[in-house]
């Protein structure tokens, strides 16, 4: 932020996020819920859910997020709007809470721009990138034409995922299409990561550290651990302080992969497999299309059963890769947006944000939402 203010920006508004920004609902106790401007039955998502809607709104001209498993991505795709996950590294993470306890997580999290127009990415990420902006070559020019394309429509049947909705496999098979004929001979190549099929488990399990803070200490202000099956009783009778969602987030951390188990380690290897596989097909001027998430905006509480389709987006931050969310213009058969993700490799951030334009040009990018009176 200190970096935009001297660029000239004027903050006016901090949003809703979700509690200690780890769910993908933005609704907390201090603020209450946040509602999607295309359908106030529906969620924003989070934890960047209030700027999302604020993009969508078009109350602001642009915005800042922070995502560690989608926080930008996902409410950029429900609202309707650009965001963009930088490479890992490039951004700095100081003064962000929570913060990261190791180098690790660091590099899960990035702090990225938020907008209604693709155009406005670049310079914003310029912006916050400071003296690292350099490493994204972010001035050179980017010829979609030897821009190699791939695809992955689904990740191929994940455990507790739902299955992708017929309109979002639509609309990505209207921009495979677009693509081909825009851009031909371009190669446009139908892709199969399996390991995509255990994103939810590799996230929890490269999101363990060994500095014997969880995310109970986190909801006791880094100060003790809470007990939170002391608080959902007091939850029942109003007298928590966190939401039922933040407690229940305490009880899975628990339950997942513990931090140095043979399970950890091999999820850990898990990852660097994939990133290699991933690395090795991109290359330096490869992209990914994948969906950012497998259904559109969900309705309040939604999440709570569905917990596991944010690995969608959950996968590429423990990737580490750059990602951009790109709305695909009109409004899908329920009335809320459609979109995608654009994912690159290492600090070819440039590469997401050109593919993000042209389907901006190609589909109308954010579509106003309907204003009822």
């Amino acid at each position: 932020m200190s970096l935009m203010r001297q660029a000239g920006a004027i903050p006016f508004a901090i949003t809703n996020i979700s509690e200690v920004c780890m769910w993908w609902e933005s609704n907390i106790v201090v603020h209450g819920r946040t509602s999607n401007a295309y359908d106030s039955n529906r969620i924003v998502g989070g934890s960047s859910g209030g700027e999302g809607c604020m993009q969508s709104a078009a109350a602001s001209p642009f915005g800042l997020g922070s995502d560690i498993g989608g926080s930008i991505r996902m409410p950029a795709f429900f609202n309707g709007v650009f965001g963009h996950k930088p490479s890992k590294f490039i951004v700095s993470n100081n003064g962000q809470f929570p913060m990261p306890f190791t180098d690790e997580q660091s590099s899960f999290l990035g702090i990225g721009p938020m907008s209604r127009f693709a155009e406005d990415l670049k310079p914003m990420l310029r912006i916050i990138a400071g003296e690292k902006a350099k490493d994204l070559h972010l001035d050179e020019p980017v010829d979609l034409q030897k821009v190699r394309f791939f695809y992955q429509e689904s990740d191929g049947g994940g455990r507790l995922v739902s299955p992708v909705d017929a309109d979002l496999l639509a609309g990505m098979q209207r921009t495979v299409q677009h693509l081909r004929q825009k851009l031909k001979p371009v190669s446009v190549e139908k892709v199969q990561f399996e390991q995509f099929r255990q994103s939810a488990i590799i996230w929890f399990a490269n999101m363990k550290d060994d500095s014997g803070y969880t995310f109970a200490h986190q909801l006791g202000d880094l100060k003790v651990a809470i007990n939170p099956y002391l608080e959902l009783v007091k939850w029942v009778f109003g007298a928590s302080k966190h939401t039922f969602i933040g407690l229940i987030t305490v009880i899975m951390d628990r339950t997942q992969v513990q931090y140095g188990s043979n399970k950890y380690k091999y999820m850990v290897k898990k990852r660097d497999e994939l990133r290699a596989e991933m690395q090795e097909l991109l290359g330096e001027d490869g992209v990914l299309l994948y969906p950012t998430h497998p259904t559109v905006a969900p309705y309040h509480n939604e999440p709570i059963f569905r917990p596991m389709n944010f690995s969608y987006t959950g996968i590429v931050n423990v990737l580490g890769f750059p990602a951009t969310a790109v709305p695909l213009g009109q409004l899908g058969s329920e009335g809320v947006p459609l979109g995608l993700q654009v994912i690159a490799n290492f600090n070819n951030d440039r590469l997401c944000l050109a593919v993000a334009e042209e389907l901006e040009r190609a589909f109308g990018g954010w579509a106003r939402p309907e204003v009822k009176v």
